[in-house]
């Protein structure tokens, strides 16, 4: 990267901005050195680092056009860690409100569409075809109606998760330790059906709070024909 390209990446007024905040969460002695640029991440992440006498900070571009307030929130939260201060939650709510909100999280969502690309993944494992089994479950439980996204079995696996849907390349994996005779059908079928209906019930905002298992979500998911069993099978296998 260019200097002139590295240099477009910065906060402007961000220095400024570290220093005031350094001062009001009650830091002593001289502010240090700060570098303060946006960086394309693919989610909202904020990370700092130091580099001798400079401390290098990192912000989401998706922060670009917060209020100034969500900003002072932010460099508050990055700062508390490197000089281990408590802070006031009224100087953390800016930023945890705008990180919650609903018009966020589809920023997030669009940007992860664009930015992420789906993990190189087949749905043809050694024991279960998950394409095949992702039509099956469609027509049973969806009318048909759900567009399959992109749909896989993990490279590595996984040591406490059984399945994951990620809407930013919107992609649902599985653990590839299911991918073995040893694993009744039903119980795959399950994991991967539990998986769908995040398709279909996208996380949301509820008050202060994300909600991605909706009382509309587990009611669905109890439609499962042998719902309560393969819940039991998986309590087995995470022990």
């Amino acid at each position: 990267m260019s200097p002139r390209t590295r240099n477009s990446n910065l906060v402007p007024g961000g220095v400024a901005l570290f220093h005031r905040v350094f001062t009001r969460i009650g830091c002593e002695g001289r502010p240090p050195h700060f570098r303060v640029e946006f960086y394309p991440y693919s989610s909202l992440v904020l990370t700092i680092r130091r580099r001798e006498d400079l401390l290098i900070v990192r912000l989401s571009d998706l922060l670009s056009r917060a209020p100034l307030g969500v900003l002072e929130s932010a460099a508050a939260l990055l700062l508390s860690r490197v000089y281990r201060r408590r802070l006031p939650r009224a100087l953390v709510q800016p930023y945890l409100t705008y990180a919650r909100s609903g018009r966020t999280r589809s920023r997030i969502s669009r940007m992860r569409g664009r930015r992420v690309r789906p993990k190189q993944a087949a749905p043809q494992g050694r024991q279960y075809d998950l394409a095949a089994l992702f039509d099956q479950l469609n027509s049973k439980y969806f009318s048909g109606e759900l567009r399959r996204p992109h749909i896989g079995w993990s490279v590595r696996g996984w040591r406490r998760q059984f399945g994951c849907y990620d809407p930013g390349p919107n992609q649902i994996l599985l653990n590839r330790r299911m991918d073995r005779s040893g694993i009744p059908q039903f119980v795959v079928e399950y994991v991967l059906f539990h998986e769908m209906l995040h398709v279909k019930h996208p996380t949301r905002r509820s008050g202060c709070t994300l909600v991605s298992h909706s009382p509309e979500f587990r009611a669905e998911e109890k439609r499962f024909d042998q719902f309560t069993l393969a819940r039991k099978v998986l309590d087995h296998l995470a022990r």
